[in-house]
Formats: C-alpha cells, structure tokens, sequence
C-alpha cells in the first residue's frame, strides 16, 4: 500500500499510475516529456531509448520502472528480453554496438549523479559516434528516470503482481505510446488494466 491515500485500487493501477491519476495536473506534463523522450523523432530506436530507461532505473533499484521499461524495450529490439538482461547486467559485455554502450555509461553515471558525468564519458561517446543530441537525451532520459523512479518509490507504491501485467502494457505502449487515452488512464502505466 502507497503512502498516501491515492484514491485508486493500487492492484489495477501500480507503480506511477496510481500517483498520476491521483495528480493529472502533475501527470500530464510529465507523459508528456515521456512521450517526446522514448518515442519523439530521435536518431537512437525506441527500444535503445526504452533500454536506457530500464537500465537507470534498475540502477536505482526501482522494480517497477525496472520491469516495466525492461518490457517496453523488449517489445521493441529484435533480440528481446534476453538483451535487455544481459544490458542491465552489464552494458560492456552485452552485444549492443560501441556507441550505445558508451551512452549507457553516462546514462549510468546519471543514475549516481549529474556531476558524475565527465568529458571523458562524453568524449568516449562522441569518439563511438554519439552525436550531441544523443548525448543530450541520454543524460535527460536518465535524469527524467531519476526522477519518475524516485517518485514511484518515494509514495511507497506497488509493482505489478504479475510479469504478464508488463506484457499487456507492452503491447499498449508500442501500439498508442504514453499519452493518455480519452476517458481512461494512460494506457501504458494501467498495466493491469491494458
């Protein structure tokens, strides 16, 4: 149970779900960035987007974030969950291209702090052929899941009770992305209920 009353059943609206139906002046704004971040015109895929988004949050030990995004990734890169494990285990022994492993290091130095963040990073980045704009998003991605991880943890909520709820939402977030449907919550954070 959340910390706070959020005024919904929890088993149908885990993780951050519970907490946006509860604020939607807050919710929406912040589909929004999700939206632009993991799914806008970008030259990194959606799934490498997704994996950077799975990767901090299982950094910060967030197992709803964690579960959730390691399911959108995977719905989204041709080698699956099995990449996306492998990835979180170890983005340098993983068998993803030089380029996203040098930007999952400055994803992952994000999770730890900004500060963390260092021209040596970056200028490994660049060497690997990231360009400023995927430097850029990297570091605000991994900074936006500081933050959503934060908040999904900091009200105490609950993870879904099961990985086939990830799957559903999987489907529905590929399919209709993260911003709302009309008359129902955001489809891709209702994992029960998508």
């Amino acid at each position: 149970m959340s910390h706070i009353e959020l005024g919904v059943d929890e088993t149908l609206f885990p993780g951050i779900s519970g907490p946006m139906l509860f604020r939607p002046q807050t919710a929406a704004p912040m589909s929004d960035l999700v939206e632009v971040l993991l799914r806008g015109e970008n030259t990194l895929s959606r799934g490498e987007r997704e994996l950077i988004a799975a990767y901090v949050s299982s950094k910060n030990d967030c197992e709803f974030c964690t579960d959730s995004h390691s399911a959108f990734a995977a719905a989204q890169l041709d080698e699956g969950m099995p990449l996306v494990l492998r990835v979180r285990a170890d983005p340098d022994e993983a068998p993803i291209t030089p380029k996203l492993a040098a930007l999952l290091r400055i994803a992952g130095a994000v999770a730890k702090s900004g500060r963390e963040v260092t021209t040596e990073l970056v200028g490994t980045a660049r060497a690997q052929g990231a360009t400023d704009e995927e430097i850029h998003d990297t570091v605000l991605i991994a900074a936006a899941f500081c933050m959503y991880n934060r908040y999904v943890d900091g009200l105490g909520t609950l993870p879904a009770g099961r990985a086939e709820d990830y799957q559903a939402a999987a489907e529905a977030v590929v399919a209709n992305g993260y911003l709302p449907l009309a008359g129902r919550a955001p489809s891709a954070l209702n994992v029960a209920a998508s």
